[in-house]
């Protein structure tokens, strides 16, 4: 055999170690990803289980806020059936901002604020944002990983040629809207 037969086999056989080692860092880095985004799932769903119960506790000394307990009940309602990552950011994103008004209700009402159960809950929930924040953090350097590993040269061609597509962030909402405060009415 000649040397650049012999060349050009070794140089096909590197050639196609490389797209396999490449092809086998998007698929984990994708893995990652799935992973990462289904740990904010869980923690999302533990959160969507409590705001029945906290609006039951709060029913009974804000009866006057009907209106503001429907409104949580459709976007409770709208986040769970959310299904992709800038859905359920948006979706969680709304009902955060409405729960807000329930906890300045608490605010004023002492009596609530002193009931074991909602007190329950609210450490619950607290724990639970906690846990989301971290969790969102690790999904979002996740997709950043993944992200650039399909956008780099030469990777970026193997990610096309396998359509790895990129993935979405889960962002927080407008900054604006987050620095507001929190409006609540005591008709």
């Amino acid at each position: 055999m000649s040397i650049k037969i012999m060349a050009g086999i070794v140089g096909a056989v590197i050639f196609l170690i490389f797209i396999i080692y490449i092809y086998n860092k998007l698929v984990r880095l994708r893995f990652a990803v799935r992973n990462s985004w289904s740990d904010i799932d869980v923690h999302l769903k533990k959160r969507y289980e409590l705001v029945p119960n906290l609006i039951e506790d709060v029913k009974g000394y804000a009866a006057h806020e009907s209106e503001t307990f429907t409104k949580i009940t459709q976007l409770r309602t709208a986040a769970m059936n959310a299904q992709t990552p800038v859905e359920k950011a948006r979706a969680d994103n709304k009902l955060t901002e409405t729960l807000k008004s329930i906890f300045a209700v608490a605010e004023a009402y002492p009596e609530l604020k002193a009931n074991e159960h909602f007190r329950e809950i609210m450490a619950n929930m607290k724990e639970l944002d906690d846990n989301i924040e971290q969790a969102r953090r690790y999904y979002n350097a996740s997709v950043r990983e993944y992200n650039i590993a399909t956008s780099v040269f030469p990777t970026n061609i193997i990610a096309s040629a396998f359509a790895f597509k990129p993935e979405e962030f889960f962002a927080l909402g407008d900054a604006e809207t987050e620095r507001k405060p929190v409006k609540a009415s005591f008709k």
